[in-house]
């Protein structure tokens, strides 16, 4: 794995302006909300009712004694065109989709193997305007 992991998106430069205005646009409040409360909390989950992996990440943070906000979105037939917007700003295909200190880590299994390995604490323990550590766990495998 490379220091500098990267995405597969399509670049913007192959994009037309008006696409790019559109997805900005696109449920752009749920996206704003998503952001400010990544940015105000250590640990946020955002979820969907129903769906028990929401619930398995949601049990284990708590087993492990970590605080976090809880965000949900629907189930799954409501709310599917905000939690889109949502997995096109992050670029997260699944949900859960948790975030530590405003880096998403994954869903359930990727937050629990990060409890157990040490990664999710050390994340957090990184202050906020801290720039993370060279090398430290990616976060897109």
């Amino acid at each position: 794995m490379s220091d500098s992991p990267t995405r597969r998106a399509l670049p913007l430069h192959r994009l037309a302006p008006k696409a790019i205005e559109k997805q900005n646009a696109f449920h752009s409040a749920i996206v704003d909300e998503v952001e400010r409360a990544v940015a105000d909390n250590p640990i946020v989950v955002i979820g969907m009712a129903q769906n028990p992996h929401c619930r398995e990440v949601r049990q284990t943070l708590t087993a492990a004694g970590l605080d976090f906000k809880y965000i949900e979105y629907g189930s799954y037939l409501s709310k599917w065109r905000e939690r889109l917007a949502i997995k096109l700003w992050s670029g997260w295909p699944t949900f859960p989709q948790v975030f530590v200190r405003g880096v998403l880590v994954g869903g359930a299994d990727l937050t629990a193997a990060a409890i157990a390995d040490g990664s999710l604490k050390a994340r957090l323990d990184v202050q906020p305007t801290t720039p993370l550590a060279a090398g430290h766990p990616s976060t897109v495998n």
